[in-house]
């Protein structure tokens, strides 16, 4: 297990079918390596719909952001094993 748990984010809205997408993908990923995930609303905070907007879903890793629109797979759990394991980059 990493020294710092793996968080991701996923900012987006209620009723976002790419959110919805974004959200499979991560589970599914998340059946194969452990981590946290925290859905953000961002029509709950007015600066985050100004910065934000209609360019959702966005997906951070501890805070970088990792995807725009579309969550890929493969892309993702290479990422988060990364994390996992650094000395196997």
């Amino acid at each position: 297990m990493p020294d710092n748990p793996i968080q991701i984010e996923i900012y987006s809205r209620p009723n976002c079918h790419l959110c919805h997408q974004a959200e499979g993908v991560i589970e599914r990923v998340r059946q194969r390596v452990p981590f946290s995930v925290q859905i953000v609303n961002i029509e709950t905070d007015p600066e985050l719909e100004k910065t934000y907007g209609e360019q959702i879903p966005v997906v951070f890793i501890n805070g970088k952001k990792a995807f725009k629109y579309h969550v890929d797979e493969a892309e993702l759990e290479k990422k988060v094993r990364k994390l996992w394991n650094p000395s196997t980059s």
